[in-house]
């Protein structure tokens, strides 16, 4: 960074770029960049100043992302029940699979190694938590590997939410969560 203020007209272009893009890349991945500076209310100049490619703007949105979902979780614990924190948690996680099943392939082919692994073990470290919370209060399963249950919840990027994402995505959860309760 050269040191040098961004002027707040900047910032907010900047900002109102990435949250059209999330939205845009969540509903298809196909959206041009010119789409999502119209729909940003900036010139395309603008949103190139800011990401020169595509690829740069598919992974600052997948980095802000992964990394609201990082904060999120010990923020759901500190205002909710453990189960509760937790599927909250999970539904945002729904969410951000929309976007991964538009922009899946640009992530996988922009990610290098090392933002792969920054990006995973955030995501880790949140599950950790959330499952450590209901293990602690005796609701969770103590034998639950965060690896594992991340792979057990990645059907979540992998339903197409143009055709009843939402819904399907809410019913396996359930399941999910049924399976993931202490039993007596």
């Amino acid at each position: 960074m050269t040191g040098k203020p961004v002027r707040s007209d900047a910032r907010e272009n900047r900002r109102r770029i990435l949250e059209v893009a999330r939205d845009a890349f969540a509903q298809s991945g196909d959206t041009s960049l010119n789409e999502i500076a119209k729909r940003a209310g900036v010139g395309p100049g603008t949103l190139y100043r800011h990401f020169p490619t595509r690829e740069s703007l598919v992974l600052v949105v997948y980095r802000h992302e992964i990394e609201d979902l990082a904060a999120l979780a010990p923020a759901l614990l500190g205002t909710h029940p453990p189960l509760e924190a937790l599927r909250l948690w999970l539904d945002r996680v729904a969410r951000y699979g929309q976007l991964k099943y538009g922009a899946a392939e640009v992530i996988h082919a922009a990610t290098t190694a090392g933002m792969e692994d920054e990006t995973y073990a955030l995501v880790i470290a949140a599950i950790k938590q959330l499952l450590a919370a209901g293990s602690d209060a005796e609701l969770l399963r103590p034998d639950i590997d965060p690896d594992d249950f991340l792979l057990l919840i990645s059907f979540l990027w992998r339903i197409d939410p143009a055709t009843g994402g939402e819904a399907r995505a809410a019913r396996m959860l359930d399941l999910v969560m049924e399976g993931l309760l202490a039993r007596d």
